[in-house]
C-alpha cells in the first residue's frame, strides 16, 4: 500500500474541475484509490464522493492507495493535484445551451459547472429537455456553445440558424459526430469536440451482456418463470466458448469486446480499415477481410463508427453480408444503428438465419431514443418487428450508460469547453 499526505494549494480548493479529473485518472488504474479528509471518506473513482469531501485550501487529503500498479497511480494523482494557473480566456464565462437533458446528465454537469474563478470550468450551461433540431435551435440564440447527444441533429440548415444565434462551439457529450455537418461548421467557423472515449469497458461489457440475454433466451426465460413456467422449451443457447469471435473495427471498444471473447475461451478475428498489428502480435486476434470474418464467425459484434458515401460503413451488414454468414450466427450492435440494414436484418430473422440478434441501437431509432412513447399510438413499425423474433433483444441506446462512463464524459466534455475558452490543446477530441 502506498500512502501520502497532500495539502491543497489550490486557492478554491478542490473543486469541480481537480475532483473531475482525479476521479478519471484513478479509474485508469486497477489499484484501489481511499481519500480521507478528517473524518470524511471517498472513493478516488467517484467524483460526487470527492466534492463531498469539501475540501478547502490547505486541507490535509490522506490518500491511501492499494493494487498493482499503485506507484503509477500515485504518480498520476499527484500530478493533477498540483496548483492549476490561470489563463486568458476568451470570455468569463461560456454560456453553453444544453439540449436533449436527462436528470442523469444535471447530476455530474451540474456539479461540475457550479464553480466560478481560478482554475475552474468557468460555464454556465442552461438545460434544454428538447432535442436539438430544425425547430429548436433558435433556443441557443445568445449562447456560445450548444452541447448535444447522439440523437441530436446539427445538419448544414441547423448549423445557419446556430451561427446566427452566436454558437461557435459545439460539444458532442459522445464519440460519434455523424450528426454533425462538419462542412457546414468548417465554413461557419464553428469548433466541434468530442468525447473520443469515455468508458469502452461499459459498452463491450454491455454487448456480451445482451448477446448472452438472446443467445440463452434470458427475457424469455425470466417471463416463462413469472408464469409458473419451469419448462425448458424454448431456451435452448449455444456455447460460446471454443466457437469463433468476429470483431469489426478494432478501437478501444472492439478491444475490449476481443478480451471478453477472450475470456469466453473464443477464437477472435478482427476487421478493420486501420488493423492495430499490435494485437496480433500479442495474439488477442488475427485480422481477416470482411468476407472471410462474415463466413467463419461465430458471434459478429459491430465497433465500427459510421461513415457514409463509398467506402464507408453505412450498411455495413445488408442483405449480402447476412447471406455470407453461417447458419444460426449471433449478431450484436452497440455501434450505430446504420451500420445494420434493417429491413435486411427482419428477412434474415424471418428465415431463420440467425440463432441470436442483439441491438442496443437500429436504424431509424433518432425519434424514439431516451424517450417514453408507451401512452403513444404505433407511428413507426420497426420496433414492432423486431421484437416479434423470440431470439432478438432490443435495448435502448444504453450501452455507455454507466456511472463511471457518465463521469467520463461530463468531466471530459467540460476539460473541451476549458480548453476552447482558454485557447488550450484539444488532442484527440477535435472533429476535422
Amino acid at each position: 500500500m502506498k500512502t501520502t499526505d497532500y495539502t491543497v494549494l489550490n486557492p478554491l480548493g478542490i473543486h469541480a474541475r481537480p475532483a473531475a479529473m482525479l476521479a478519471q485518472v484513478c479509474t485508469n488504474y486497477s489499484s484501489q484509490v481511499t481519500i480521507r479528509l478528517d473524518d470524511a471518506i471517498a472513493s478516488g473513482k467517484n467524483v460526487l464522493q470527492i466534492l463531498k469531501l469539501d475540501a478547502i485550501k490547505g486541507s490535509v487529503l490522506h490518500i491511501e492507495i492499494d493494487g498493482p500498479d499503485e506507484e503509477e497511480a500515485m504518480e498520476g494523482i499527484l500530478s493533477v493535484l498540483s496548483d492549476m494557473a490561470p489563463k486568458n480566456k476568451k470570455v468569463e464565462v461560456l454560456k453553453i445551451a444544453f439540449f436533449g437533458t436527462k436528470d442523469y446528465d444535471r447530476i455530474f454537469f451540474s456539479e461540475l459547472s457550479k464553480d466560478r474563478g481560478v482554475g475552474a470550468y468557468n460555464v454556465d450551461i442552461h438545460y434544454f429537455e428538447s432535442r436539438l433540431t430544425k425547430e429548436t435551435a433558435h433556443l441557443a440564440d445568445g449562447f456560445e456553445a450548444v452541447c448535444i447527444f447522439v440523437n441530436d441533429e446539427a445538419p448544414r440548415s441547423v448549423i445557419e440558424i446556430l451561427h446566427k444565434c452566436g454558437v461557435n462551439l459545439i460539444l458532442l457529450r459522445c464519440a460519434g459526430f455523424n450528426n454533425v455537418d462538419l462542412k457546414a461548421a468548417t465554413e461557419y467557423g464553428m469548433t466541434v469536440l468530442r468525447v473520443p472515449a469515455y468508458s469502452p469497458y461499459a459498452v463491450a461489457e454491455h454487448a456480451m451482456t445482451i448477446i448472452q440475454s438472446a443467445n440463452r433466451r434470458i427475457p424469455k426465460a425470466f417471463n416463462k418463470v413469472r408464469d409458473n413456467n419451469f419448462a425448458l422449451s424454448g431456451l435452448l443457447g449455444i456455447d460460446l466458448h471454443n466457437k469463433v469471435a468476429g470483431i469489426m473495427g478494432t478501437g478501444r471498444i472492439g478491444v475490449c469486446m476481443a478480451r471478453i471473447c477472450k475470456g469466453y475461451g473464443m477464437t477472435v478475428l478482427g476487421w478493420d480499415a486501420f488493423p492495430n498489428k499490435s494485437l496480433e502480435e500479442e495474439g488477442l486476434l488475427t485480422y481477416v477481410s470482411k468476407d472471410e470474418l462474415l463466413q467463419k464467425s461465430d458471434l459478429i459484434s459491430l465497433h465500427a463508427p459510421l461513415i457514409m458515401g463509398e467506402g464507408g460503413t453505412y450498411h455495413l451488414i445488408d442483405a449480402n453480408a447476412i447471406s455470407q454468414m453461417k447458419d444460426n450466427v449471433m449478431l450484436v450492435n452497440t455501434s450505430r444503428g446504420p451500420l445494420i440494414d434493417v429491413e435486411a436484418l427482419i428477412q434474415g430473422l424471418k428465415a431463420g438465419k440467425f440463432h441470436a440478434v442483439a441491438l442496443d441501437v437500429y436504424e431509424g431509432e433518432n425519434e424514439n431514443v431516451y424517450t417514453d412513447h408507451s401512452d403513444d399510438y404505433l407511428s413507426d413499425d420497426t420496433v414492432a418487428r423486431l421484437m416479434m423474433f423470440p431470439n432478438l433483444v432490443l435495448t435502448s441506446h444504453q450501452a455507455f450508460f454507466t456511472r463511471e462512463a457518465l463521469q467520463a464524459i461530463a468531466a471530459v466534455t467540460m476539460e473541451n469547453a476549458r480548453n476552447y475558452n482558454e485557447s488550450l490543446p484539444y488532442g484527440a477530441s477535435e472533429v476535422k
